[in-house]
């Protein structure tokens, strides 16, 4: 079974202030783009970098996730804190996934270069960093996902199948 790890870092989704909708985007975007059977450990954390930290190294070392998605703190404020916690247990960083996310944001509102998603490698596992709003999951998916199941073959991890009529995964021919 393909285990992907879906993390929300929100102070006020931890707190119950408001529903998650950035996790859910995630999860019903992965159920669009994947034909392979799959399951999700889906977290809700605080801005807080050592529990980002420790969430992401539960995912990736003890659940064996090939992937785990973030939403949210990837923005300028104070707390925003996920790429650096991120960055923190990663063994390699994936700039480019940052660099076509942000811009592909960019051809929607001019604030894109406010973020600062990111992407790294722990183990065999890719770790991206989304934004935090719904509508910019997908937009920021459909850029970079192309690339993320060859990168998970690169790790030895499981062989995704996507479904084409919704996402189209780059692997080069043998």
């Amino acid at each position: 079974m393909i285990t992907i790890g879906i993390i929300t870092v929100s102070d006020r989704a931890h707190a119950d202030v408001y529903e998650d909708l950035s996790g859910k985007a995630i999860i019903n975007t992965l159920n669009d783009y994947l034909i392979s059977e799959w399951k999700n450990i889906y977290r809700i954390v605080p801005d807080e970098q050592d529990i980002i930290e420790q969430t992401i190294v539960d995912l990736v070392d003890n659940y064996k996730c090939c992937l785990v998605v973030t939403t949210g703190g990837t923005g300028p404020a104070k707390r925003d804190v996920t790429p650096e916690a991120t960055e923190a247990v990663c063994d390699k960083m994936m700039p480019g996934f940052g660099e076509l996310m942000r811009t592909e944001s960019l051809k929607f509102v001019p604030t894109a270069i406010l973020s600062r998603q990111t992407a790294g490698l722990r183990g065999s596992s890719l770790i991206i960093n989304l934004p935090g709003k719904p509508k910019s999951i997908r937009e920021c998916l459909d850029a970079v996902f192309p690339a993320i199941p060859y990168c998970i073959d690169l790790m030895n991890g499981p062989f995704l199948v996507c479904n084409d009529r919704v996402i189209k995964p780059f692997r080069p021919k043998k």
